[in-house]
């Protein structure tokens, strides 16, 4: 199998080099594999060109309309891996990144994606630990989706792979979409195809950078309910976005713009979480007061 690298890169010149540096290091480190990487140029204003013309064997495609889509799909058609691995011009691939997704390709033919969590190295560690409670979450509903409603699964857009064929059969990507629910809509469609895994086991690096600039409680619940939306209504809520491009990749300070915005959504978070539990208690409770729960257990032979 070959795997093709498609990074969409809109004004990256700061970070594109590091995503770069990853993958060819480990590139280099597995000569068995046959790999090639493909950036997007999609539309930058800045250096961005230029920065990856420094890597000889890195192939440089333009796409003049900009938005995440069209950039990815402007890759994946200018790619010729039999798997297209989808990362993000922030993204650093962590250590054995590309053997873990070798791996579970070859052993499962019926594996058309996987994907895994970001983890954002330039956040502050709050922001880390709340971002992997937010996915533990997540992959409670991924669970739920895939195999009990078997209407969808889930994808981290910017570290996720994809079989070509298995893209192909669902009609690519949809560039009606412009930025929230594209990984969502891509497992939603997949999914009908064959099997699509999400894991912690293949984490990736990126950017906290926005997190930092519009809050992550903000983002988190922006990103959830657009994912519902898309599960559910195949369109997303949310359609403006904003681009977050710092100066200085290495000066990311969390400081959000509507800091009592996030102090709103985490009480309204906190106090959802506890009706929750208090809800699925109280239920617990009854049945048990009514000896419901002993009906099923004689029902069940135990």
């Amino acid at each position: 199998m070959k795997l093709s690298f498609v990074i969409p890169a809109y004004n990256e010149e700061n970070y594109i080099g590091d995503c770069l540096a990853a993958i060819i290091a480990q590139k280099r480190a597995l000569p068995e594999y046959d790999i090639e990487i493909v950036v997007v140029n999609n539309a930058s204003t800045d250096g961005t060109a230029a920065a990856v013309e420094k890597y000889p064997d890195v192939k440089l495609v333009n796409e003049p309309r900009k938005g995440i889509v069209f950039a990815r799909r402007a890759g994946y058609l200018a790619s010729t891996g039999d798997l297209i691995a989808n990362v993000d011009a922030d993204t650093r691939i962590t250590p054995g990144w590309i053997g873990k997704v070798m791996t579970e390709f070859a052993r499962d033919p019926r594996l058309v994606a996987l994907s895994g969590p970001f983890i954002y190295y330039d956040a502050p560690r709050k922001i880390r630990i709340s971002t992997r409670f937010f996915y533990y979450i997540g992959f409670g509903f991924y669970l739920i989706n895939r195999f009990v409603f078997r209407i969808g699964s889930m994808l981290q857009g910017g570290n996720f792979v994809v079989r070509r064929h298995a893209l192909e059969k669902i009609g690519g990507y949809d560039t009606t979409l412009s930025f929230y629910g594209e990984d969502t809509d891509i497992a939603r469609r997949l999914n009908k195809v064959g099997h699509v895994k999400f894991t912690f086991k293949l984490p990736a690096l990126s950017s906290g950078r926005r997190l930092a600039k519009e809050g992550g409680l903000t983002t988190g619940l922006r990103y959830a309910i657009n994912y519902f939306w898309i599960t559910f209504f195949k369109k997303p809520f949310t359609r403006d976005y904003i681009d977050i491009r710092l100066q200085n990749s290495q000066n990311t300070v969390y400081a959000a713009a509507h800091r009592w915005k996030e102090w709103v959504i985490g009480s309204i978070f906190v106090l959802a979480i506890i009706l929750i539990f208090c809800g699925g208690a109280y239920i617990i409770y009854n049945l048990t007061k009514t000896g419901t729960v002993n009906i099923f257990q004689r029902f069940n032979g135990q």
